[in-house]
């Protein structure tokens, strides 16, 4: 098989595909003639033969896809008559804590936010995907662990947790800035080119005024 040939059939699998392709699924494709190297070669060269284009090929945190680029945005929302529910400031607050802070009990984020968590708000998060349980803490009760997972990374366009923007302020500061870059990324999360994500929900929760996301860097 020639190069040509192998990207036509790498084309093929990830437009068909519902979710992103990781590299060792991608060789079975090839049972495996062709190695880590050369696909990656291959992804490349086929990234840049949709440059400038409506769809492009992104690398995420848990493999390759097709999606729409930003700039088409405007147009596939005109074919949605239903928009997706925001999420209140409460959720993207503790998303945001989650992701910067990780991994973090439901207590390390009230001693953040400065406000109880509603069990509701941890509930929209995981049924969304965006986090999950990794373990809990040796302390009295042995609260769970929460982080977020490589469903938060794809969403939101990100291949791993280093790409996710740094925080210039403090306190204050750094949770407005990111809650709006967040809430920005979630509003114009990129369009899976096989199916649309489900979003869940959005917690109505309002948000103390006075919270604050303190980075760990």
């Amino acid at each position: 098989m020639n190069t040509q040939e192998a990207k036509i059939v790498l084309e093929t699998a990830l437009l068909t595909a519902e979710q992103p392709l990781p590299l060792a699924e991608l060789r079975k494709l090839f049972a495996d003639e062709l190695n880590a190297d050369t696909l990656r070669l291959l992804l490349d060269e086929l990234r840049n033969d949709w440059s400038g284009r409506g769809v492009e090929l992104v690398a995420l945190a848990s493999g390759w896809r097709f999606q729409s680029t930003a700039a088409m945005r405007v147009y596939l929302d005109r074919l949605n008559a239903e928009k997706p529910p925001r999420y209140s400031r409460a959720v993207l607050e503790t998303l945001a804590i989650i992701a910067y802070r990780q991994p973090v009990t439901r207590g390390d984020i009230e001693d953040i936010r400065g406000v109880v968590v509603s069990p509701q708000v941890i509930k929209t998060l995981e049924e969304r995907g965006w986090i999950e349980c990794i373990g809990h803490r040796e302390t009295p009760g042995r609260p769970a662990l929460f982080a977020t997972t490589r469903v938060f990374l794809d969403d939101l366009g990100l291949r791993s947790l280093e790409q996710l923007p740094p925080l210039s302020g403090q306190g204050e500061a750094a949770a407005a800035e990111f809650e709006l870059q967040l809430g920005a990324a979630v509003a114009e999360m990129p369009t899976d080119t096989a199916a649309v994500a489900h979003v869940a929900a959005a917690d109505t929760e309002p948000a103390s005024d006075d919270a604050a996301i303190q980075p760990s860097h």
